[in-house]
């Protein structure tokens, strides 16, 4: 067996022992890491009847899950994910890429007139394991997000976004900084300990 496979084969035993894993499956949720977004929102109050939102990098629509529960009929919930989701009572779901022109606009064509009160995005690119690679993808990301939401977000609306820690991070930081009042950084504590992901939560958006 190569390392590789050794190394894939102990994520797989991990992963079914995990105990956000175990939750999930007994409590009817999509994903562990809808574990992360109950977490930041009980801290934050992101989410509430009414809520526009914008899921990024979506699947398997754990995200927008909770965006549904917590925001009710009234609320708006869209997502977007590369891969396939089943479908996800009181939310649409897009399959495309975001990094593409189609993508956007068939985002927005869902959207019509409405303004977005908070953009989630859990997107990250298939890591490859070497950071000289996977950090300038992950930072790419991060930047289409941030823009979407700039020119998306109502004046007071959120961000939240997946990061991994390291190089143009703080550059990021900076950015969101300029275009909102508030921001933080969370570490949930599904995040597992190994993992460089960091959420960073611009809130009180000034304006496009």
């Amino acid at each position: 067996m190569t390392k590789k496979s050794k190394s894939s084969a102990q994520w797989l035993t991990d992963h079914e022992k995990d105990e956000y894993v175990l939750r999930a499956r007994r409590e009817g949720y999509r994903s562990r890491a809808s574990y992360k977004l109950l977490e930041i929102d009980e801290k934050f109050g992101l989410l509430r009847p009414g809520t526009v939102v914008v899921d990024l990098g979506a699947a398997p629509g754990g995200w927008a899950q909770i965006a549904v529960q917590k925001c009710g009929r009234s609320g708006f919930v869209v997502g977007l994910d590369l891969l396939d989701m089943e479908p996800l009572r009181g939310a649409t779901l897009i399959k495309g890429d975001f990094t593409e022109e189609k993508s956007l606009a068939e985002l927005m064509a869902v959207l019509q007139d409405r303004t977005v009160d908070l953009v989630i995005s859990d997107m990250a690119p298939n890591l490859s394991g070497m950071k000289e690679i996977d950090q300038p993808l992950a930072i790419y990301l991060t930047e289409l997000a941030l823009d979407f939401a700039c020119a998306t977000l109502r004046p007071g609306g959120a961000l939240l976004m997946k990061c991994f820690e390291g190089s143009g991070l703080d550059e990021l930081r900076r950015v969101i900084r300029t275009n909102f009042k508030q921001l933080n950084n969370v570490k949930p504590k599904a995040s597992r300990d190994k993992s460089r992901e960091i959420y960073v939560l611009g809130r009180q958006f000034k304006g496009s």
